[in-house]
C-alpha cells in the first residue's frame, strides 16, 4: 500500500470517530410525555423541552421556588409544554437572571421520578422594540 492511501485511510477513520462521538452526544427536542415514556423505558438521554411559564390572574409567573439564603443551587419551577402539559422541573444551580421576563424556555435535562431534572436552561428574552415603536421611528422620516 501506497502512503497516500494509508493516509487517505487514517484520516476516513478520525473522521468516523468524530462523528460517533458527536451523534451520541446529540438530543432530541420532546414534549414532556416523551420524556416520561422515555424515562420509563429507562433511556436516559438528555432530551430538549421547550416550554413557557404559567401566570396567575395578576400577570405573574406562577410556582416559582427559589430562596438563595436556604439553597443557592436549587430552583424549582413549572413548566408548561407546547402540548399544554405542565411539569415540575429541578434546577440545581442559582436561578437564571430575567427568568421571570422571558417568553420561552428550553430546558435540557430528563425525567426522574416524576421530575424533569434540568442540567442547561436557554432564555429566549422578550423582543428588544415594540412593534409599534419601531413603526414609528421609520415613518417619522
Amino acid at each position: 500500500m501506497k502512503k497516500t492511501h494509508l493516509l487517505a485511510l487514517v484520516v476516513i477513520a478520525i473522521a468516523i470517530g468524530i462523528v460517533m462521538a458527536t451523534a451520541g452526544d446529540a438530543s432530541v427536542y420532546v414534549s414532556f410525555k416523551e420524556a416520561k415514556e422515555l424515562a420509563a423505558d429507562g433511556d436516559l438521554r438528555k432530551v430538549h423541552v421547550v416550554g413557557r411559564l404559567p401566570h396567575d390572574a395578576q400577570g405573574n409567573p406562577a410556582s416559582l421556588q427559589y430562596n438563595p439564603t436556604l439553597d443557592p443551587n436549587y430552583f424549582s419551577f413549572t413548566l408548561v409544554d407546547t402540548n399544554r402539559i405542565a411539569q415540575q422541573v429541578v434546577y440545581f444551580n442559582p436561578k437564571p437572571q430575567d427568568f421571570e421576563k422571558s417568553e420561552q424556555i428550553v430546558i435540557t435535562g430528563n425525567m426522574r421520578n416524576d421530575v424533569f431534572v434540568a442540567d442547561k436552561i436557554l432564555l429566549k428574552c422578550p423582543s428588544k422594540y415594540v412593534e409599534n415603536e419601531v413603526k414609528g421611528a421609520t415613518a417619522a422620516r
